[in-house]
């Protein structure tokens, strides 16, 4: 209630209250160049750095927020997915498959943190609300898309590729019946590839895009 009514005396008092800033500024080709930078908010990079961190194997169960490492990993990949959703398709996806896809994305994003309730935890520290995480997903969806419609499919593995993932390479789920945790593979190898896809065009990229970041108060 004080904070409230101290919140409160500093509108009627005209004082500037800081809500969110912008922390990161940027420019490409495909965004439409230097006339049309884009900004990437403190809250929203710090949610996407407790995303990484989270995924982070050697990190992700210490429950200690977020390391540098975690932020530019997190600083690259939305740069990437927001300059691939710019990008356009032929054909277009339909509504329709920008939401199914958004549900995956979804679903790998979940496991890829450690589920459903860590990712509202990360949501919440950083005062974001269900819209402006479906915002991030649905951003991913279209990038995803992209890259599976454009660049190589990626997004739906058959069966016999899930099989010879479980069998030779180093996964989560080694030991484990594949029937068991085929579903959960599969997620997990998606999420594998578009992380590697989505690095890979970064660095592709990381010529024509002009990225700066914003001192405090700017």
């Amino acid at each position: 209630m004080a904070v409230a009514a101290m919140a409160s005396a500093d509108v009627a008092l005209g004082a500037p209250v800081t809500i969110d800033r912008a922390v990161v500024r940027f420019d490409a080709p495909e965004t439409g160049g230097i006339a049309r930078p884009q900004f990437i908010f403190e809250r929203e990079l710090a949610f996407e750095a407790r995303l990484e961190a989270l995924g982070d194997p050697d990190f992700g169960q210490s429950g200690g927020g977020y390391l540098d490492r975690h932020v530019r990993a997190a600083l690259e990949r939305h740069v990437a997915e927001e300059l691939l959703s710019q990008l356009a398709m032929d054909p277009e996806p339909r509504p329709e498959d920008i939401a199914r896809r958004a549900q995956s994305a979804l679903a790998v994003l979940e496991q890829r943190v450690g589920g459903r309730e860590r990712l509202a935890d990360a949501a919440k520290g950083e005062g974001l609300d269900e819209s402006e995480v479906d915002r991030l997903v649905r951003r991913e969806a279209r990038a995803s898309l992209y890259l599976d419609r454009m660049v190589a499919p990626m997004l739906e593995p058959s069966e016999a590729e899930l099989r010879e993932v479980h069998r030779s390479t180093a996964n989560p789920f080694r030991g484990q019946k594949f029937d068991d945790i085929v579903a959960a593979l599969r997620k997990w190898y998606v999420s594998e590839r578009l992380a590697v896809a989505l690095s890979a065009f970064y660095q592709n990229a990381r010529g024509r895009v002009h990225v700066v970041v914003l001192p405090a108060g700017s």
